[in-house]
């Protein structure tokens, strides 16, 4: 993480400037201190794709997947966040330029005959390419990344469809599997420092490889049920050939350097001085109040309890309304017609209300931000960075889920679905630090295994806490957990996609309205048109799901 702002600003410009640029490069005058990128080590660019992958995770899903998924909501800022107000706001520059990069990496390993980061950059293809189909479903596949070789076809590249690209995705993480069953000793090559999250382990890189295929098989199991079927149990019959990620220690994680805002957490207080960024996003109620009724110690991890708990009592004189002892009383006649969450440890902000700034008796609108009666994030979100401060791309909670839900499908994995569910909440527990709650929390009510398909995915969405991208694909698979929108949302159910941004639509408009008329209209599609977050791409098409 360290090499990041360096990379920024000398290597990755040159190469930006030289590789592709249509000059000849022997024609060039060559600078005797720069970098050839023909000749240059990979890992120094491997470093800025693992960085800004890491960086890119950790933004959508702390952020306004976050909103979608009511993980969190804003007082302040909240159109995206809260009421899914994204136009085309959302753009897939920075994922290009990441494979951009990757691919440079991987056409220098091909020269160099370097086959583990000839893995390492196909793990990391699949992982960005899986995500744009993810988010806006068809999309520059196999005509991408050639704007170098010039021409109409190049420049404005054709869409793949989100099948296609899902296909391609499972194959790399095929051969990348291939290319990463080696020793570390028997490679030529390392990335060393330049490896931010494995520092050049090829077993876990493989592990990734695996647990990515088992994301992708079961993305596609409502469209494909038979392909995915196959594709699950092939990996979980041959452990030893296809080793997946089903210990904490394995996960895809990447802590940050916090060196500056731009390698560091997420609205972090430290180089943010007003602390505006963290303070405007609170817990959300749908997340808090499900904690509570579970009884789940993480909460105590994720939030601050309230700074001043409400108290209504009936005992009071009419027209209390002060502080005392740390807490606001109040008579009942202060709170007619309001509404009101008295719970004294936590409180989350309801969903896309109107007025949130004012929610539970805020003393001012103009506050907003700063309400002591919602629950803030808990104060190490407001560092640069921490040990639970990381981006979490591929976890063992999220693969023994995927693994319980393929079990309860009736799939061939070893374990049954309550051996894996069971492995997925103390896998989360154990990442918080909360373990020593485990063995009471697995008794509780709502949580003790149920054999329900909700019961998993409610626990899958309670764990991507940060995370939340990959809860809202699973939301769209699934219509899990059974989330509602809030009355200030634009529509009446949670977006499903990304739309095409206005750029791609003015630049590639032949290939960007082709992709747009394979998008199935909905009756939440409205006035956007067939590029609407409330029109279905393929992988939902057909499935009634989520709604």
């Amino acid at each position: 993480m360290k090499n990041l702002l360096y990379m920024k600003n000398s290597l990755v410009l040159f190469l930006l400037i030289t590789i592709f640029s249509c000059q000849d490069l022997t024609e060039l005058n060559q600078n005797p201190n720069g970098i050839n990128p023909e000749t240059a080590n990979p890992n120094l660019v491997l470093s800025t794709v693992l960085t800004e992958t890491g960086k890119l995770n950790a933004n959508l899903g702390y952020q306004d997947m976050a909103g979608v998924m009511q993980h969190t909501q804003k007082d302040g800022w909240s159109g995206a966040h809260n009421s899914y107000e994204w136009g085309g706001s959302q753009s897939w520059t920075s994922y290009y330029d990441i494979l951009r990069n990757n691919q440079y990496v991987y056409n220098r390993a091909l020269d160099l005959k370097w086959e583990l980061h000839q893995g390492i950059s196909l793990v990391m293809k699949s992982m960005i390419f899986g995500l744009i189909a993810d988010l806006w479903g068809d999309a520059p596949y196999s005509a991408a990344l050639k704007g170098a070789e010039g021409g109409a076809a190049n420049t404005f590249p054709a869409f793949d469809s989100q099948e296609a690209i899902y296909n391609g995705v499972l194959a790399d993480l095929d051969k990348a599997n291939t290319l990463l069953s080696k020793s570390a000793v028997e490679y030529t090559s390392t990335p060393g420092v330049s490896d931010v999250y494995y520092q050049g382990n090829p077993v876990k890189w493989r592990k990734l490889a695996n647990s990515l295929a088992l994301r992708y098989f079961m993305r596609i199991s409502a469209k494909k049920p038979d392909v995915a079927k196959a594709g699950i149990e092939k990996i979980m019959a041959n452990p030893t050939q296809f080793p997946v990620i089903l210990a904490v220690g394995d996960d895809a994680t990447m802590g940050f350097a916090g060196n500056s805002n731009d390698d560091s957490w997420p609205a972090n207080a430290v180089y943010d001085a007003s602390a505006s960024n963290y303070r405007r996003i609170k817990m959300a109620a749908t997340f808090v109040n499900k904690l509570l009724e579970l009884k789940d110690p993480r909460i105590a991890v994720w939030a601050n309890k309230v700074q001043i708990p409400l108290v209504v009592d009936a005992n009071l004189p009419k027209g209390t309304d002060r502080i005392e002892s740390g807490k606001r009383l109040l008579s009942p006649d202060k709170v007619v017609g309001r509404d009101v969450n008295t719970n004294q440890d936590y409180v989350g902000l309801p969903t896309a209300i109107i007025g949130g700034a004012s929610y539970n008796l805020s003393p001012t609108a103009e506050q907003g931000a700063n309400n002591p009666h919602v629950s803030w994030l808990n104060d190490i979100y407001k560092q640069a960075k921490g040990p639970l401060l990381r981006s979490r791309l591929v976890t063992t909670a999220e693969v023994r889920f995927i693994l319980a839900e393929a079990a309860l499908n009736g799939w061939s994995v070893a374990g049954d679905a309550k051996t894996h569910y069971l492995a997925g909440v103390k896998a989360s527990f154990d990442t918080w630090g909360t373990a020593a709650g485990y063995a009471t929390y697995i008794t509780n009510k709502g949580v003790a295994y149920e054999g329900t398909l909700s019961q998993i995915i409610e626990q899958k969405w309670i764990s991507s806490w940060t995370s939340a991208t990959e809860a809202w694909l699973d939301y769209r698979r699934t219509g899990l957990p059974a989330l509602t929108v809030g009355p200030a949302a634009i529509r009446k159910v949670l977006p499903v996609r990304f739309y095409y941004m206005l750029d791609e639509r003015n630049l590639n408009k032949v290939n960007t309205e082709a992709a747009m008329s394979k998008l199935e209209s909905t009756i939440y599609t409205e006035a956007d048109g067939k590029n609407s977050a409330w029109s279905k791409p393929w992988v939902l098409q057909g499935t009634g799901k989520p709604w």
